[in-house]
């Protein structure tokens, strides 16, 4: 038997479907986050796990501390409970945060929404959509455009993080 599909592993996942189960219920989304690592050029990232059930894509974003995504995917979520569709292309400001971000889709979701596939059970060809919250830098300038200032391992394009 495999170390990666063991009771204990499985056991493991039921006990983690149940914790995301109980936060989506008590605050309409969880948040997902995942470590990065500098020296290895690592980005960290969050996503959003129940904006799918609201008909929805999930909102990602890179290269934030756990604080910053927990904000921004937060006023996100609480958007999107509200009603609003998030669009590709969309700029969106945020109370609190001098960044403008874009959202953008995400054509390899499956390669980066594991936890959100798992709560819906979604295979990864069929992945719940993404969308990333790019954000400007501190000049306002977005990686698209000239003069862009953080390194591209930092906020990769869409597309190119994979977990």
């Amino acid at each position: 038997m495999s170390s990666t599909s063991g009771p204990a592993i499985q056991a493991w996942l039921d006990q983690e479907d149940e914790h995301t189960a109980r936060i989506i219920r008590a605050h309409g989304v969880y948040i997902q986050y995942v470590g990065g690592d500098s020296r290895r050029r690592e980005t960290p990232f969050a996503y959003t796990v129940g904006l799918f059930g609201l008909g929805h894509p999930e909102a990602l974003i890179v290269g934030v501390c756990t604080h910053t995504a927990g904000d921004v995917l937060n006023d996100v979520a609480a958007m999107v409970k509200d009603g609003r569709t998030i669009v590709p292309g969309e700029v969106l400001t945020f109370a609190g945060w001098s960044h403008r971000v874009v959202a953008e889709t995400v054509p390899n979701a499956g390669e980066i929404a594991f936890a959100a596939n798992r709560f819906y059970r979604r295979p990864p060809a069929h992945s719940v959509g993404l969308l990333q919250l790019t954000y400007d830098d501190t000049n306002g300038r977005f990686p698209w455009e000239e003069g862009y200032s953080s390194p591209a391992w930092v906020q990769p394009r869409p597309g190119v993080l994979r977990a």
